[in-house]
């Protein structure tokens, strides 16, 4: 069920109508997984600079630190572990993992629960998006983006944690 409040709502849904939400949210999950594939671009500015290494400065880009001694410009930032382009993989591939672990009735909990803290993690690329957009580089266009961006990710997780349940119900409206 989509969200937990509107049992009456499903219950006058057919019964493959409420199992489809999961489906559904799997079909969401691998076109997001293979977007991330296809354009990485698309998603570089939800990734928030405090978790991406840059082993090198850019073209044209120095830093003291990194010049004069030599470490990579990702020394201060302890969360830096992967660079942009590797968390945007690792993001797509834990979006196929979810998209196969909902459809799956034994794995559907825990992968629930999973894209729940993962669409919740989300959240921090997404502000970070928001609050670059309105700094004095963002543009209009990114304003727009990010500020529909942003609250897209409350019903994500709410749908997401509402996998966790089993879709259907018995006569009487009694969860099996």
């Amino acid at each position: 069920m989509l969200f937990p409040r509107s049992r009456r709502a499903a219950r006058s849904l057919p019964g493959d109508a409420r199992n489809l939400s999961a489906p559904a949210m799997s079909a969401l999950l691998l076109a997001s997984a293979w977007h991330h594939f296809r354009s990485p671009r698309f998603y570089h500015q939800v990734v928030p600079s405090f978790l991406c290494r840059e082993d090198a400065p850019a073209p044209g880009e120095t830093t003291k630190a990194a010049h004069d001694a030599g470490a990579p410009r990702s020394a201060n930032r302890p969360l830096a572990v992967l660079t942009r382009e590797e968390w945007i993989a690792v993001s797509g591939l834990l979006e196929l993992a979810g998209a196969v672990g909902i459809l799956l009735p034994p794995t559907r909990k825990a992968a629930a629960a999973a894209l729940t803290a993962m669409f919740t993690a989300f959240l921090a690329g997404h502000v970070d998006a928001l609050r670059r957009a309105y700094g004095p580089r963002g543009t209009p266009l990114q304003r727009r983006i990010h500020t529909l961006r942003l609250p897209l990710q409350a019903p994500l997780i709410a749908w997401a944690w509402s996998l966790r349940k089993p879709g259907g119900t018995r006569a009487g409206g009694v969860r099996p």
